[in-house]
């Protein structure tokens, strides 16, 4: 029977997706991106430089600033993301706590385009340098989550008077969204586990205990899922399953402890 579940498991090998519990245990994962409401412009072009999150637990530390992984700075026009259309901005892991404030440094190319006629996007002093968004929210080891800025571009292109100008005045809201589950358990002995999956369907996720014998399977979709926690061959124990655990979006589902047994 062991035989047969590992070839089973063997099978599942190209759809896994591995998530290590040593190296991303103890942090969430947040994915930003970038939307707007409908504004009566033809375009309105902002340039994005890069996208920060400030990784300290003081928010007036300067030194606290990261930028986003796999960053995706450019030009884009906030009229296009609207009615369900989002613009990834990028990613990036932070320990379990509270995301205090992003930040957005802006270029100097942003555009407004009126009745076919194109003009620049004046952007205030300290702008550039940065806009300070407050996110004030809490995050969960094992969650991925995805931060919407919301950048309301009717409220923020201002007439500068009868000069024909336009200033950029941003005016963003900030919005955390949980978009995974995770499962948390221990397997005992500490030593003797491989490989700890999470299975719904013909899918499967993976992960591997610490010294403890703690696993952390995170970016789940919501579901039931099995647990199923292989043993090391020369131990001589036997694969045990763990099923109907229920992950919800957002929280971290207990799967309490996998003894092993001959």
């Amino acid at each position: 029977m062991n035989t047969i579940k590992n070839l089973y498991l063997l099978a599942l090998l190209p759809i896994i997706i591995f998530s290590s519990c040593s190296d991303n245990g103890g942090t969430a994962k947040i994915q930003v991106a970038l939307v707007d409401a409908p504004a009566d412009y033809d375009a309105v072009n902002i340039d994005i430089q890069d996208v920060q999150i400030n990784v300290s637990s003081e928010a007036d530390d300067e030194d606290g600033w990261q930028s986003l992984e796999s960053a995706e700075p450019g030009v884009y026009d906030l009229l296009l993301l609207t009615n369900g259309e989002e613009q990834f901005l990028g990613e990036i892991e932070l320990p379990e706590g509270k995301l205090g404030q992003v930040r957005l440094i802006l270029g100097d190319g942003s555009v407004l385009t009126v009745d076919g006629q194109e003009t620049p996007l004046t952007v205030p002093s300290g702008s550039q340098s940065g806009l300070k968004i407050n996110v004030d929210a809490d995050i969960q080891a094992g969650i991925t989550y995805k931060l919407v800025l919301d950048f309301d571009a009717a409220k923020s292109v201002v007439k500068a008077g009868n000069s024909g100008k336009y200033n950029l005045k941003p005016v963003i809201r900030a919005q955390m969204e949980a978009t995974t589950g995770a499962i948390h358990g221990t397997i005992s002995p500490a030593e003797t586990a491989t490989v700890v999956y999470a299975i719904v369907g013909e899918d499967s996720v993976s992960s591997y205990p610490d010294e403890e014998g703690e696993f952390l399977i995170r970016a789940l979709d919501a579901g039931t899922y099995t647990i199923s926690a292989v043993p090391a061959e020369e131990s001589g124990f036997t694969t045990v399953d763990v099923e109907d655990i229920v992950v919800t979006i957002g929280e971290t589902a207990e799967g309490g402890t996998i003894a092993f047994t001959n």
